[in-house]
């Protein structure tokens, strides 16, 4: 048997993969090393689109009983006081889910496993330790991987034709393809503690940078009763000594009684700035910490992970469901590979500001930003500081407006003939992983030529019309598969339309804005673009 994808490691992004793929009608194999989940946190902090890729696997019900929304953070300056805030949207959220949560990764990683051990498609080989693989580019262009069962002893090769490394900082499959890292500049020395409440204790409702030039440290409250701390470790100090038990209890009692608190986890870490030079080579892919590290100041490690899956993903699929073109998957690194840098930047440019340990430079950092804070410029949205996709699969004329934003998703029922129908439920439950066509009103759908619409069921993809309550509104020319809904979330998507000023939006399977179109001139346009890009420049 040759798989169509076989994923070297099953944490997150490995997992998340597999539930994508499988979902998506592929064949998968799954190799991983361990034979059980590791039973403490590393990760604690995803955003919106991370949730809701987890909706496209069918898990978001499943996963939310152990996340909670993050309340935002303050820093506090050198005298205790606040300099600056990173605010939480308030409702109604555009995508849905609160923009930024913590959650606890076993019980994550569990849902994630579980969901994509529930797929027939998905061979899920525990206890299997990758050793070596080899491409042959004659024949079938298959990927060979040579594996050991850890248990039984026994080796043998499995086939499939496309190889993904998710199998972290140490990756092997990094390693075997001799893929040098860049270092984008950043290099430190942290503790991360994960406690459990265990008496009663007060602590701060939102996240804390501790801007403390004595000792910066970052607080970070998780759903239940999971607290975590990030303490710097100052020059000199010996990474060995500073973990020492007696050590994280006295680093804990600068901020609670430790006493209050089970230590769950504690660790020593370089926090690093890395990146891959290659992010694929031939038929072989690097996703998640295999291919970049970020500073944690930001929650972005594994979210960076999780987009990584995303996006590639759908394209692996259009690939060998839909017959597009091996080109689209250079869209990959040339897509995520500027985001991940601007995410690291950013996450850089906070820890610079968090960990600085020159008290005279803390100062005039503390009265600069308590002065932008007086001022009203940084009650920041922290979803505001993660990128747009600026290039790739996206609407590349130079007049386009929306192209490379994230899609709404706004709560939505069903209309039949008979009227509207069902419970209320996010737009996302009720499509598949395709490209979108989504218009306000069934006007802006009768733009459609016949060879439009003919390359729209040649993508798969899906059309919709959200519209208000009491219209009236058919879908011209539709076919099975075609929905027609009533928005419920007030009317998020008709405001977001309308400030975009558009009448019909072309969205990615990864929900990221293909483009926009205010006529049919535009909308046609940008289908026949979909076409080049999917399968070149003639796709019908």
């Amino acid at each position: 048997m040759i798989y169509d994808a076989l994923i070297v490691g099953f944490g997150p992004v490995g997992a998340a993969m597999a539930n994508l793929l499988a979902r998506c009608g592929l064949r998968v194999g799954v190799v991983e090393a361990e034979a059980h989940i590791y039973d403490k946190p590393r990760a604690i902090t995803f955003d919106h689109e991370v949730m809701r890729i987890f909706q496209f696997c069918g898990l978001a019900q499943r996963i939310l009983p152990f996340t909670a929304p993050r309340g935002g953070t303050h820093f506090l300056g050198v005298d205790g006081g606040v300099i600056r805030r990173l605010d939480p949207l308030p409702p109604p959220y555009p995508l849905s889910w609160p923009p930024t949560s913590s959650f606890v990764q076993p019980e994550l990683e569990r849902e994630l496993r579980g969901g994509a051990a529930r797929h027939a498609a998905v061979d899920v080989m525990l206890r299997h330790q990758a050793l070596a693989f080899t491409q042959d580019k004659r024949n079938d262009g298959a990927v060979s991987l040579t594996v050991r069962d850890l248990a039984q002893g026994t080796q043998r090769m499995l086939r499939a034709r496309w190889l993904l490394g998710c199998d972290g900082a140490n990756s092997f499959v990094r390693r075997t393809l001799n893929v040098g890292v860049e270092d984008l500049g950043f290099d430190e020395w942290w503790m991360v503690v994960d406690t459990r409440i265990v008496r009663p204790v007060e602590l701060p409702p939102q996240g804390v940078q501790y801007c403390w030039p004595s000792r910066p440290s970052t607080y970070v409250p998780g759903p239940g009763t999971l607290r975590r701390w990030e303490i710097k470790l100052l020059p000199g100090e010996d990474p060995a000594a500073f973990g020492r038990h007696d050590n994280v209890l006295r680093q804990i009692a600068r901020f609670a009684d430790p006493t209050c608190f089970e230590i769950w986890r504690s660790a020593v870490y370089r926090f690093h700035a890395l990146i891959a030079q290659q992010w694929r080579q031939g038929r072989v892919f690097l996703l998640g910490d295999a291919c970049h590290q970020t500073p944690p100041f930001l929650g972005q490690g594994l979210c960076a992970g999780i987009r990584d899956a995303a996006n590639l993903a759908w394209k692996l699929a259009m690939v060998m469901r839909d017959g597009a073109s091996p080109a689209l998957l250079d869209s990959y690194a040339q897509e995520r590979k500027p985001h991940f840098r601007s995410v690291v930047e950013t996450a850089k440019a906070l820890g610079l500001v968090i960990g600085e340990l020159d008290p005279v430079a803390a100062h005039k950092r503390d009265e600069a930003l308590r002065a932008q804070l007086a001022r009203g410029e940084v009650e920041t949205i922290r979803q505001r500081l993660i990128p747009n996709l600026d290039s790739g699969v996206i609407d590349c004329d130079a007049t386009a407006r929306g192209a490379g934003v994230l899609f709404v998703q706004p709560g939505v029922r069903r209309i039949t003939s008979a009227g509207i129908a069902g419970e209320p439920q996010l737009l996302e439950d009720m499509l598949h992983f395709r490209f979108l066509i989504a218009t306000c009103g069934e006007h802006a759908q009768a733009w459609l030529t016949a060879e439009s619409l003919a390359l729209w069921r040649r993508v798969s993809g899906e059309r919709i019309v959200i519209r208000s309550p009491g219209q009236q509104c058919r879908l011209p020319g539709a076919v099975p598969g075609d929905v027609l809904v009533v928005e419920e979330t007030a009317t998020l998507f008709a405001d977001w339309m309308s400030r975009m000023g558009c009448a019909a939006v072309v969205v990615r399977p990864d929900r990221y804005v293909f483009g926009m179109a205010a006529g049919a001139e535009q909308l046609n346009r940008l289908l026949a673009a979909v076409g080049g890009h999917v399968f070149g420049t003639n796709p019908l």
